[in-house]
C-alpha cells in the first residue's frame, strides 16, 4: 500500500500540473530537434541526421523527465517540509516509499519519452519503436529516479538540486550517445562515457529504431545501475531512521 500511496500522490501532482509538466519535458528536446536535426543537413549511416537524433532525444527525455520529477520534490520534502522525517516514523515500510518514488519517476520519464516519439511522428520515416523501446525508456527513467534519490539524500541545501542538474544531467545530455556516437570520443574517455546509463539507453533505442543488432549488455547494465542506486538509497534511509 505504501507504493500505491506514493504513486497516487505522483498522479495527483501530474493531473494538477499536466500542462507545466508536458511543456517542461518537451521544450528543450524540441529545440534540440529544430536546431540540430533540421538545421544540420547531414546523413549518418545513410539516414538523415534528424532520424539519428530522434531515438537519442527520446532517451534523453526519459532522463530529464524522471530526474526533474523526483529532484525538486525530494529536496523540498527532506530539507524544508521535513516530510521525510514523518515518513520514517509512520507505519509505511521505507522500502515501499522508495520504490514508489522510483516507479513514479520512471513513469514520468516514460511519459516524457513517449511525448517526444509522438510529436516527431512526421519525421520518423523508417524508424521503429517497439514495446521493448518503451520498456527501455521506463527502465532508464527508473535508473535516474534512483540516482536523484541518492543525490537528494546527500543534498545540503535546496540550491544543490540545480547544481546536480548542471554537473550531471547537462554533460550526459550532450556526451552520452545523443547528438553523436560515443565512438567519436577519444579512447578511454569513450569507454567511460559509453557505460553510462544514458549512453546505453540511447544506443538500444537507436538499434531498435534502425532495426540494427541489439546490444545484449545494455539492459543488464541499466538493471545493475538500478540495483546499485536503490541499495544506496535503502542503506541511507534505514541508517537515518535507526540513528
Amino acid at each position: 500500500m505504501g507504493i500505491v500511496t506514493v504513486l497516487w500522490e505522483k498522479w495527483l501532482e501530474f493531473k494538477r500540473d499536466f500542462l507545466k509538466i508536458t511543456l517542461s519535458v518537451v521544450i528543450a528536446p524540441v529545440m534540440y530537434l529544430i536546431v540540430f536535426g533540421i538545421g544540420i543537413k547531414a546523413d549518418i549511416d545513410g539516414r538523415p541526421y534528424l532520424q539519428y537524433l530522434i531515438p537519442g532525444m527520446a532517451a534523453m527525455a526519459t532522463m530529464t523527465g524522471s530526474f526533474g520529477a523526483v529532484a525538486q520534490n525530494m529536496s523540498v520534502q527532506r530539507l524544508y517540509e521535513r516530510a521525510l522525517d514523518q515518513v520514517m516514523i509512520s507505519p509505511t515500510p521505507l522500502w515501499q516509499f522508495l520504490f514508489g518514488q522510483i516507479i513514479g519517476g520512471g513513469l514520468r520519464g516514460l511519459y516524457a519519452g513517449s511525448v517526444i516519439i509522438l510529436i516527431t511522428l512526421p519525421f520518423q520515416s523508417g524508424l521503429r519503436f517497439t514495446p521493448l523501446s518503451f520498456f527501455i525508456m521506463l527502465l532508464n527513467g527508473m535508473v535516474f529516479s534512483t540516482l536523484v534519490l541518492v543525490l537528494s539524500f546527500f543534498a545540503k541545501s535546496y540550491s544543490d538540486a540545480p547544481r546536480y542538474n548542471s554537473y550531471i544531467i547537462v554533460p550526459m545530455s550532450f556526451l552520452c550517445n545523443t547528438f553523436f556516437s560515443v565512438d567519436a570520443l577519444p579512447a578511454g574517455f569513450r569507454q567511460l562515457i559509453g557505460i553510462l546509463p544514458l549512453s546505453q539507453a540511447s544506443g538500444m533505442m537507436r538499434s531498435i529504431a534502425f532495426n540494427s543488432p541489439f546490444p545484449p549488455s545494455g539492459i543488464p547494465i541499466l538493471i545493475a545501475y538500478l540495483a546499485l542506486f536503490s541499495a544506496i538509497s535503502c542503506v541511507y534511509i534505514y541508517k537515518k531512521k535507526n540513528r
